[in-house]
């Protein structure tokens, strides 16, 4: 049986500014991501609602406040959830490691690497054979690389994975606190577009059934990661970087 925490009609306080967040909209739980080749599943009848941040924009929702981590893999990472996201299986994590080495294979036997929310360790497996030094895989989902890593990384790839997190600033301080200082973390998440008041929570991003419970506008994804004394930057609505101290061999990005 699944059980949401009670909506409430009044607003309420963004997790990452404090500031109101009044509902924006409601969607059905088995809403997943309009995706090519992606699936559309039946209704539910079970409403998840959502709102948005009067402040920083912060799109979200709470309804999964009070899960445990053994309801989130029992209703959202489960065996139906590859059909939602079919390219979270092989073709997702291999264009990322693309991305990486294009970005940092000028340096990699020196590279340091964790794959935070790496799922089935594709992406670091590609990283380790093209000759990076440390590749390491952590998803605290998948019970092969569920173990907390050790120590801290130079660079940290976080794919796909801060929309996925109840708690955006607790998430995104586990993640900086595996960062080395200094060092850098790669992550994509997508930004909200400029026409979201328009669209509302049919903008396609919006999906439950993937597990997208935290979307961010640029505002908001800035102020989540300086709480983290991080700055940010992007290289487009999707694809983006945060540090507190720069590295030497990302300086070649900001040229």
């Amino acid at each position: 049986m699944m059980s949401l925490k009670p909506v409430s009609a009044e607003p309420a306080p963004c997790p990452i500014c404090e500031a109101p967040a009044p509902l924006f909209g409601v969607v059905d739980f088995n809403r997943n991501c309009e995706i090519p080749n992606g699936v559309r599943l039946p209704l539910t009848g079970v409403p998840v609602y959502h709102r948005r941040c009067t402040g920083c924009g912060f799109l979200f929702t709470d309804a999964f406040a009070d899960w445990s981590h053994d309801d989130f893999k029992a209703h959202i990472y489960n065996d139906g959830y590859k059909a939602v996201d079919p390219d979270y299986l092989e073709a997702r994590p291999r264009s990322n490691a693309d991305v990486v080495m294009q970005l940092f294979g000028g340096d990699r036997a020196n590279r340091r690497v964790l794959d935070f929310g790496g799922g089935n360790d594709i992406l670091c497996s590609e990283l380790r054979k093209a000759g990076f030094g440390s590749a390491v895989t952590y998803d605290p989902f998948v019970p092969e690389h569920a173990k907390a890593p050790e120590g801290t990384y130079d660079l940290i790839t976080c794919f796909e994975t801060i929309e996925h997190m109840p708690d955006p600033v607790a998430g995104i301080g586990l993640i900086v606190e595996k960062l080395a200082d200094p060092g850098l973390v790669l992550f994509s998440t997508l930004l909200q577009p400029a026409e979201i008041e328009k669209l509302g929570v049919n903008w396609w991003y919006v999906g439950p059934r993937n597990g997208h419970v935290s979307m961010f506008s640029r505002d908001a994804m800035i102020k989540a990661f300086a709480k983290h004394g991080c700055q940010t930057g992007s290289f487009n609505d999707n694809l983006h970087v945060a540090f507190r101290t720069l590295p030497d061999y990302a300086k070649h990005l900001f040229k």
